[in-house]
């Protein structure tokens, strides 16, 4: 198993590029998936620098950035963004983007990638997502989220338990049963966690529940 790769942004190499100084990341961790690197300037700097990713030098990513600490200000197209630290900012490929730091020891992260890269999803976002509506009794709108996932992930036991949970609690047998189904056949912790769910108790005294 290959190990995790660690850097800290103490750590990282500093290239002052005119005002903004840039702070490579993807290279010294090699990341495939996605483009990121960080950037920092003085108060008043530029900090990342006014482009669209059509121009010269870009990959054509749909970038996010994330104001890690100090505060900036940017402008995306026509709109003024105030981007205090824990701010972050989704801008489209097309989109002409640029900030100024404002704060000592502004540091923004920048991750791109061309969109529609990081589809699917995992799994998980899906069942996560669906959890407040399930817990605020909305089971039809659990099922309709948690749903979606099955279009990238029919197979996914995890997702498939949950279903059948969502289904059971909303009254609906048949589709309970077949999701859980599915989820014992494919998730060894299934049979486990389905001895116990209170979520399948209207489930238990259906003969076609299964033996767990």
């Amino acid at each position: 198993m290959e190990p995790a790769r660690v850097t800290r942004l103490d750590d990282l190499e500093r290239i002052r590029i005119r005002d903004l100084v840039y702070m490579p990341i993807r290279r010294p961790l090699g990341a495939t998936a996605f483009a990121v690197n960080a950037y920092t300037a003085e108060p008043g700097q530029e900090i990342i620098e006014a482009h669209d990713e059509t121009s010269p030098g870009a990959g054509r990513h749909e970038e996010l950035y994330v104001v890690l600490s100090g505060h900036a200000a940017f402008t995306v197209g026509e709109q003024a963004v105030d981007a205090p630290a824990g701010t972050m900012i989704l801008v489209p490929v097309e989109t002409h983007r640029a900030a100024i730091a404002r704060d000592p020891g502004t540091v923004i992260l920048a991750i791109g990638a061309p969109p529609g890269a990081a589809l699917p999803p995992s799994p998980f976002e899906h069942w996560y997502f669906a959890q407040p509506a399930f817990e605020a009794g909305d089971h039809d709108r659990a099922i309709a989220i948690a749903s979606e996932g099955l279009r990238d992930h029919p197979g996914h036991g995890t997702l498939n338990y949950q279903l059948a949970c969502y289904h059971a609690a909303a009254g609906r047998a048949d589709e309970a049963l077949r999701h859980l189904d599915v989820a014992l056949a494919n998730e060894p912790r299934a049979r486990e966690w389905a001895r116990t769910d209170t979520d399948l108790d209207p489930l238990r005294d259906d003969p076609r529940f299964p033996a767990v």
